[in-house]
């Protein structure tokens, strides 16, 4: 009751009152029913007139809400639509889109939660009931039973609750959006999300395309119906964005097509045209996999070892890192008394992923990598190349004109000269041995991981273009703020991603205590405009999305069309996706011999405010570097 309980100001919103005072009338006639964690409860409200235009507002409706302060706002307890009401609690339980969080498992434990809830009421019933029956001495007492456990909404109701969630504070979420940047971009395509487009959308996007930077947020994503094509409003955008932020240009672009072109400058570079200093250059990953189209069969015996030395042709480890790496594994490996350990035996002992980890890289060079490349497909294009039954691993006309088209492109994959693209994050001890840690910036795959994460964002097998976008836009935004709080290395035991509260307790924070509520927050800019999502792709149709927020009927209409096996669980388990563009280690690999290191280490104050180290026995902690998020090393 904000005016009965706050005594705020409330107006009338007709233009025509000229914002005349509204006074109490009295309880609102309807009592909403509200689904909660573990039951049900009734919620009332007080009515509002405005003596005026005698127009009567229930305290709760948009028009009322929308007058209160973030502080008073907040209190209100649910979400009411023109025929769902729910407690935000529950709201809050299916923002997380992850593998074993569909609509069905929080049907099931609201099921479990409410029946349980509703068993122990009736235990205290008939507890109470049951020395009644042992006292009387004529007739046994007849007790009422007790009432039914109230049926559950459909996982549909609970979905269709949860888009209205969304697209309540949907600019909300544009705005954080349009409020990421990078100085290292990353652009690339997907289909498999576009398939559970449904209704009259269903077929229209052929392709996801998402632009990502060297911390795995993304900055746009857009549906288009072929992909490459129709992206110019969506760079255009971009740079957009940049101009009116104030933010340097990016530098460099990784792609998985369009890099390069013999008739001038490539279609990405004339896509981002105002960016007259960007490297364009393709993805590795990529580019290894266009070779294994010219094998026989990816089962085959030989083909991890072809690949594994198709990458040690691309890349070279640096031989300092390699050598503290090695020597910390030994050391470790000491300690577990593992007893004399050979040097083959600690190579075979360090994984892709503390190679990844600790150990810089770099490309070859355009003329070594083509020797190499070619030498490499002579040897497994001959009788090396086949297996114990005879099997060769290459079919020799493809190989030849893959290797043929794919030569131009080795120049097109070289790391960009005087760039940095490792940002030193920390040290850590390890086998008595102080390591780096290092974060790279090279190549797409990220976006590759954002991709396996994006199908889940729509929940269930398909979904109306309204949810679909509120869907994919709020799962676009939590996955940015997760990958922030990887990127600072500073874990929070704050875990939000509403903007418009933590910007209202930032303000009343300064405001009261003179200090910030938490030194990490940044508010987010203003919206830009941009297009993202079905809209981009309505942007090219002529079409535009279903307005549910502003038509009842339309929202039931959409809950109504949605099949309850649509909504089955995805599953429990995660997808990894492993980085075939880290080489593991050969004996013959060059690194491996004690010459000096020529790879420069970041200088930027990210990397020379050494970072703390503690160890302790044989445990390992990771020490973060002082580094800002918005400020990395490899942006200089």
């Amino acid at each position: 009751m904000p005016l009965k309980m706050w005594l705020f100001p409330l107006v009338c919103v007709r233009p025509d009152c000229g914002r005349h005072r509204l006074t109490a009338a009295g309880i609102y006639r309807t009592v909403r029913k509200v689904l909660d964690i573990d039951g049900w409860y009734d919620l009332a409200t007080e009515y509002l007139e405005c003596k005026r235009c005698k127009k009567k507002y229930p305290a709760w409706s948009e028009d009322i809400l929308g007058q209160l302060d973030m502080g008073h706002r907040s209190q209100f307890p649910a979400l009411l639509t023109y025929r769902y009401s729910c407690d935000n609690r529950v709201l809050r339980m299916m923002r997380e889109r992850t593998l074993g969080n569909s609509v069905t498992q929080l049907y099931r434990k609201l099921m479990e939660q409410h029946s349980e809830a509703w068993t122990q009421r009736v235990l205290q019933y008939l507890t109470a009931c049951e020395p009644f029956t042992r006292s009387s001495l004529v007739q046994p007492p007849v007790f009422a039973d007790p009432p039914l456990l109230p049926a559950l909404p459909k996982p549909k109701w609970l979905l269709a609750v949860y888009a209205r969630d969304v697209l309540g504070r949907l600019h909300e979420v544009k705005a954080k959006l349009t409020s990421v940047f990078g100085c290292v971009l990353k652009m690339d395509s997907t289909k498999k999300v576009t398939k559970k487009l449904a209704g009259a959308a269903s077929g229209t996007a052929a392709w996801c395309t998402n632009v990502g930077n060297e911390h795995g947020q993304v900055l746009v994503s857009v549906l288009t119906a072929a992909e490459g094509h129709g992206l110019d409003s969506m760079a255009a955008g971009l740079m957009k964005r940049y101009r009116e932020a104030g933010e340097a240009a990016p530098k460099v672009m990784y792609v998985d097509r369009d890099c390069c072109s013999q008739y001038g400058q490539s279609r990405v570079k004339i896509m981002f045209l105002e960016w007259d200093e960007l490297v364009v250059r393709l993805d590795i990953w990529h580019f290894m996999r266009r070779f294994a189209a010219g094998v026989t069969t990816e089962a085959h015996p030989l083909y991890g070892i072809f690949m594994a030395r198709l990458s040690t042709c691309i890349f070279q480890w640096d031989p300092e890192d390699v050598a503290a790496l090695r020597s910390a594994k030994e050391g470790d490996l000491a300690a577990k008394k593992t007893g004399h350990i050979s040097e083959k035996a600690v190579s075979a002992r360090i994984t892709r992923r503390e190679l990844a980890l600790h150990c810089r890289r770099r490309t070859r060079g355009a003329e070594e990598t083509t020797r190499l490349i070619g030498s490499l497909i002579d040897q497994f294009d001959s009788a090396d190349g086949k297996d114990t039954l005879g099997v060769p691993l290459l079919d020799h006309e493809r190989i030849q004109q893959i290797w043929k088209e794919q030569r131009k492109h080795v120049q097109c994959i070289q790391d960009p000269e005087d760039f940095p693209l490792y940002m030193k994050t920390g040290t850590l001890k390890k086998g008595g041995v102080e390591l780096c840690c290092y974060r790279c910036a090279r190549g797409s795959t990220s976006l590759e991981s954002f991709h396996l994460h994006l199908n889940r964002f729509i929940p269930g097998t398909s979904a109306s273009d309204a949810h679909f976008q509120a869907y994919l836009l709020e799962g676009l935004m939590r996955w940015n703020d997760d990958r922030m709080e990887d990127a600072i290395k500073r874990a929070s035991s704050i875990r939000t991603y509403g903007s418009a509260m933590s910007e209202a307790v930032d303000r009343l924070s300064r405001t009261v205590f003179g200090k910030p509520w938490d030194e990490r927050y940044r508010p987010p800019g203003a919206y830009t405009g941009e297009l993202l999502g079905i809209e981009y792709l309505y942007s090219q149709t002529g079409k535009t999305l279903t307005p549910v927020l502003q038509n009842p009927e339309e929202e039931d209409r959409l809950v109504e069309e949605v099949d309850d096996q649509d909504l089955l669980d995805e599953g429990f388990e995660e997808e990894s996706m492993e980085d075939i563009t880290v080489p593991v280690l050969f004996e013959d690999d060059p690194c491996l011999r004690n010459t000096p290191s020529s790879l420069p280490l970041p200088q930027s104050p990210a990397s020379l405010a050494e970072p703390s180290t503690s160890s302790g026995g044989e445990g390992q902690h990771l020490a973060p570097a002082s580094s800002v998020l918005s400020q990395p090393s490899f942006c200089k």
